[in-house]
């Protein structure tokens, strides 16, 4: 994250769970802002779902008659059923935030047909998943896991016995069961849940230590966090034991010891173990596990993370402090940052510091928020960092990413952080509007907010008996820089910031009013590792230049802002708030508007910062570089668009196990395992070579024929390029000379990869 965002101690301060907690949902309500337009948006495509569709697999499998059709996208695929324990989840935040008794007829509901599934089953497993066989047969999920219990584990990162993630998906039922029992007060989730807990704790039984371990190299989720709650939640010990063994060595450990072992591992996978390493500190006292959930938030967010609080590209960790490099259309898994900020949650309790709601705030409002569409309600997968980026958003019933389920959950919750509370007093470290019935306590209070508009915010207290806190702490959030103004029913107060919070201490009472406004200047934040990469911010926002509507494609170079001085000095304020028209922008003047709020338009968010000299030589290195490409076009004998369909057609491709995209606003291909991909091209009596394209850091090993016989054999390294590279690969005249057409075949080698490709040409060797 950006130089003077956060900064952090060597050694985390001590830690203490539960030093701190939040006060209950139940006793929050939304008043009317973004936040509560986003739950009623969501409230919406929740409620048009149809259960039974959803749990079409948990009855097809056991031999019952589903009641609906099963729906498209990744529930039409072996991972099936993940979107039900999302669901679940999403009702239960739902139900204990509004109260709604819709909600909660949905959650019995499904619960009592789950139950219904189970029964079906003498050892007490549920579950949605399928499995696909090597000759194409689909099976209920449970042949997994009993080939697991027999010692056969064949998996990959994502792949167990012929199933995509199979224990991640179940520690989704797992995470919804368990939220319909806390929110919303069912006992037969509880029920259930026990039943199939039991039934994995008999397949884990069967494994030794190695094979546990290797069993965890396969995605599972947080399926450790769900067993320690569990066992917190029942006082079994047994589950809590399932839970600890659920620790991934190879990926936990190095964090235990302060090793940064993350570059190229798969983000999302990672961040739940990590959830689940803090419960375990506090239900069963681990302080390692306080070790490594600790580092491992530390080392994402100060070296990992976006401006906008998310991580990863194409959904893997790079090297830290390399953010800049890698501003792409694949950035920003929105589960990685909604776990991220479940993982916020837990360390905060411990050490309540402001610092960590400074992450949280910037993270709920600039990708949370930016997630979801606002009038659709629809869901990102990524969040773009790339200039000029389109949000692809998700479609109603033929979707179901991992990151729909994450929206559904993110988007029915937004009370549940605002209010923290201990013994002596009540921690305000959200300014969401809402109203606060701590019955418990004696207090209720409304809280109206201007934030993200502006940075007035008023509390006033509806009822304080003897029982309410004395102490109201009002987090001072870093983006204001210290300063604000203080008034405790209209007198003004110079209270000054303690630890990152104003401390007012008095015996409240009915009709008390405090009024704070915080300073939102505009300020300049730059990618960790690039001071030269800058994005700007005011309050809790970013701010991004509006490029145009998403319906006309974005093909220009980055825009980029120039000034001898202070880039800020050009920017003007708009009758809008948070609006403003930039002159110090290249090559033209552009307008900045909140990030999050860009659903159909394109924006540039990161910008290389430059002086005008800079500029000069940023210009000519550009026109030299359309000069380069316009000899190569004109000089290539003939030249395919990899990911292009009007080129791919042209040139005849054909592909299995083959895969279009774009990155980094370049059309490519890449083909994995043993799949392949074939084209024709003209020929050319001249010896020839084939240049491709690749992304510099991209590795993969493959073999180039023409007409069927082997011409190249390919083997790229993974380089520390940031940048697109050529690679000229002679090819052999015998196999050219006096050919009109040439076929290429593209095959990866030993089920290894080519490409991504992201063009081909075929020129004068």
């Amino acid at each position: 994250m950006a130089a003077g965002f956060l900064k952090f101690p060597t050694e985390a301060a001590a830690s203490t769970p539960g030093r701190v907690t939040a006060v209950p949902l139940q006793a929050v309500r939304l008043k009317p802002s973004l936040f509560l337009d986003s739950l009623v948006t969501n409230r919406r495509y929740l409620f048009e779902l149809e259960p039974d569709r959803l749990l079409h697999n948990f009855l097809q499998y056991v031999g019952l008659p589903p009641k609906g059709a099963v729906y498209g996208g990744w529930e039409g695929d072996t991972i099936a059923g993940h979107t039900l324990g999302h669901y679940l989840s999403a009702l239960a935040l739902l139900y204990a935030q509004t109260g709604d008794a819709e909600a909660k007829r949905r959650i019995d509901y499904i619960v009592a047909e789950l139950a219904r599934a189970q029964a079906q089953d003498k050892d007490g497993y549920v579950g949605g998943l399928t499995r696909k066989d090597d000759k194409g047969k689909i099976d209920g999920g449970k042949i997994v896991f009993e080939e697991v219990r027999r010692g056969i584990i064949k998996g990959s990162a994502f792949n167990l016995n012929g199933s995509w993630s199979p224990l991640y998906t179940e520690h989704k039922l797992f995470a919804g069961l368990l939220d319909a029992h806390a929110l919303a007060g069912s006992t037969q989730a509880l029920e259930v849940l026990e039943k199939v807990a039991g039934y994995f704790a008999g397949v884990f039984d069967a494994l030794d230590h190695q094979q546990m371990q290797t069993l965890l190299d396969s995605e599972f989720g947080g399926l450790n966090e769900s067993y320690i709650e569990l066992g917190a939640r029942t006082g079994n010990p047994r589950w809590t034991a399932i839970g600890k063994r659920l620790r991934h060595e190879k990926v936990v450990d190095p964090a235990i010891a302060g090793k940064d072992d993350l570059p190229h591992r798969h983000a999302n996978t990672q961040v739940p173990k990590f959830i689940g390493e803090a419960r375990q500190f506090e239900v069963a006292g681990d302080t390692d596990s306080a070790a490594a959930a600790r580092f491992f938030w530390e080392t994402v967010v100060t070296h990992y993370s976006y401006v906008i609080g998310g991580n990863a590209d194409r959904e893997y960790f790079q090297q830290p402090d390399t953010v800049a490099s890698f501003l792409t259309e694949q950035t920003c898994e929105h589960c990685n940052s909604y776990n991220m900020l479940k993982l916020t949650r837990h360390l905060y309790q411990w050490t309540p510091q402001s610092r960590y709601f400074d992450y949280y705030e910037r993270t709920l409002h600039n990708h949370t928020m930016a997630a979801q569409h606002a009038e659709t309600g629809m869901f990102a997968y990524m969040m773009p960092m790339i200039s000029g980026g389109e949000r692809a958003f998700s479609d109603k019933f033929d979707s179901f990413w991992c990151c729909v389920g994450t929206g559904m959950e993110a988007h029915a919750q937004f009370g549940d952080s605002i209010y923290w509370r201990d013994e002596q007093s009540l921690y305000v470290n959200l300014y969401i509007s809402s109203t606060l019935d701590w019955k418990e306590r004696g207090l209720a209070l409304q809280l109206d907010s201007g934030v993200p508009d502006n940075g007035k915010v008023r509390l006033q207290i509806d009822r304080a008996d003897g029982k309410a806190p004395r102490r109201l702490l009002l987090r001072v959030p870093a983006w204001s820089e210290g300063r604000f103004s203080l008034r405790v029913n209209g007198q003004a107060q110079h209270a000054k910031a303690e630890d990152g919070y104003v401390v007012l201490a008095r015996a409240w009472k009915a009709g008390d009013v405090v009024d704070v406004e915080f300073d939102m200047p505009l300020r300049l934040e730059h990618a960790a590792g690039d001071e030269n990469s800058i994005v700007v911010m005011r309050g809790p926002l970013a701010l991004a230049a509006d490029l145009g509507p998403v319906s006309e494609p974005y093909d220009q170079p980055d825009p980029a802002l120039v000034a001898d001085a202070s880039p800020l000095s050009g920017f003007k304020p708009l009758p809008q708030p948070g609006r403003f028209l930039a002159a110090t922008t290249r090559p033209q003047a552009l307008t900045f508007v909140p990030f999050f709020a860009q659903y159909e338009r394109r924006s540039a968010l990161y910008f290389k910062r430059m002086d005008s000299q800079q500029w000069a030589q940023e210009v000519k290195r550009r026109e030299q570089a359309r000069a380069e490409q316009a000899a190569l076009q004109s000089s290539a004998v003939d030249m395919i668009q990899f990911g292009n369909e009007a080129s791919e057609k042209a040139h005849k491709l054909a592909s299995d196990t083959s895969f279009g995209g774009a990155y980094r606003r370049k059309e490519c291909r890449d083909v994995r395992g043993k799949g392949f991909v074939e084209f024709e091209m003209k020929g050319d009596d001249r010896p020839l070579a084939l240049r491709l394209r690749f992304w510099g850091s991209d590795k993969g090993r493959f073999n180039i024929l023409v007409d069927g016989k082997l011409a190249v054999e390919v083997k790229v390294e993974r380089g520390n390029v940031i940048d697109f590279v050529d690679r000229d690969y002679a090819l052999p005249p015998a196999l050219t000379r006096s050919a009109r057409t040439l076929k290429f075949r593209i095959e990866p080698q030993h089920g290894d990869t080519a490409g991504p490709l992201f063009g081909g040409w075929l020129i004068p060797a």
